[in-house]
């Protein structure tokens, strides 16, 4: 661990079924780089991207890749977070994740964290359990917002101040590598035809059925297909010789460099998407809490975008042919592009600078 003469900031991301809690982390620390000194404890695996970066990290297993009982993994967590924070001490604990955790909620108050810190999605599906865990445990409460979202203060008071943000995005607008730029640093050809296929880890849902049929399709309509491999992923889909394979990260910097992008519809993928305005096929994963279609069907709603389970062969054709019309009718010109307010990991940084500076 480096020492620093600015406030510590300690982000705590859980690990989800992709890299979104990871991401969001990443969003608010690489905001915030310049004004306080971003350490990591993760319970996603890819620590490396963390370092990549420029950040420091810690890395625990999660629960969900654990052998240990819920009690016994809370007092682990409790252990090893405490010995960080007793290492780094940080002004502020970021929290991104669905359910906090009580390890965590007690080593922090066993090492009196000044400020808490809870960021967390918004869309969930109708049904889903309500997190038993009060929102007064948070001096501050990030929501984050979907397309069309704007910023917004819903309770002012502390603790438990929440506010709504507008979609977050990892890289600024201006870290997006152009066309050109990007086929060139991922080793493409600049007047090739190419559809982008990132289906997720499949450490959930297995995408490989769904992957192979998508391939056939693109391939026969002209198209260079190119997959990505995620840095969590258990195990890889076997591809087909004439499929391009990628690891990068973050995905959002080359994205560019692609006709057509195919991907599930979680809620960084989608920033993403709105971003780099690639006109986008989405094949929401139905097994996480958040509403995914829903959330895909929104997206559709500003940019050329198609929906589709693509679980047959007649479903993926269908959302194929469907994707290629809209992109042609977006190159005439029919369909102007919406704006979109990505300003949400900007939004959310100042919220959380505001706390190293608040009056205890």
């Amino acid at each position: 661990m480096s020492s620093s003469g600015r406030p510590t900031i300690l982000f705590f991301n859980i690990n989800g079924t992709g890299l979104g809690h990871l991401s969001t982390c990443l969003a608010y620390a690489h905001r915030l780089r310049e004004r306080a000194r971003p350490v990591f404890f993760s319970l996603a695996s890819a620590v490396d991207k963390i370092h990549d970066m420029g950040f420091e990290a810690d890395y625990l297993v999660s629960h969900a890749w654990s052998r240990a009982s819920n009690l016994h993994w809370n007092r682990q967590l409790s252990l090893r977070l405490g010995l960080l924070l007793e290492r780094v001490r940080p002004n502020v604990l970021v929290f991104d994740g669905t359910w906090p955790f009580r390890g965590m909620l007690h080593a922090a108050a066993a090492h009196g964290i000044p400020r808490m810190v809870w960021s967390n999605l918004r869309l969930y599906k109708q049904g889903v359990r309500t997190v038993p865990v009060s929102e007064s445990n948070f001096d501050l409460v990030v929501r984050l917002g979907e397309i069309g979202d704007s910023f917004n203060v819903e309770r002012e008071a502390r603790p438990g101040r929440r506010v709504t943000v507008p979609p977050v995005t990892l890289l600024r607008d201006d870290e997006l590598l152009a066309r050109d730029d990007a086929r060139a640093a991922l080793g493409l050809d600049r007047g090739g035809r190419y559809a982008l296929l990132s289906l997720g880890p499949g450490n959930l849902k297995d995408v490989s059925g769904i992957g192979r049929g998508l391939i056939d399709e693109f391939k026969a309509r002209g198209f260079t297909v190119v997959w990505t491999r995620p840095p969590i992923t258990v195990k890889d889909v076997p591809l087909p010789d004439d499929v391009v394979p990628i690891a990068v990260y973050p995905l959002a910097r080359y994205m560019r460099a692609f006709d057509v992008f195919v991907g599930a519809a979680g809620y960084n993928t989608c920033c993403e998407v709105l971003q780099s305005r690639v006109p986008t096929l989405f094949v929401p994963n139905t097994l996480v809490v958040d509403d995914q279609t829903l959330r895909a069907h929104r997206v559709a709603e500003s940019m050329p975008a198609v929906v589709s389970p693509c679980e047959t062969a007649t479903e993926r054709a269908d959302a194929v042919t469907r994707l290629l019309e809209r992109v042609a009718s977006a190159s005439g010109g029919s369909a102007p592009l919406r704006a979109v307010d990505l300003s949400g990991a900007d939004r959310a940084a100042d919220e959380i600078a505001a706390l190293l500076e608040a009056p205890g």
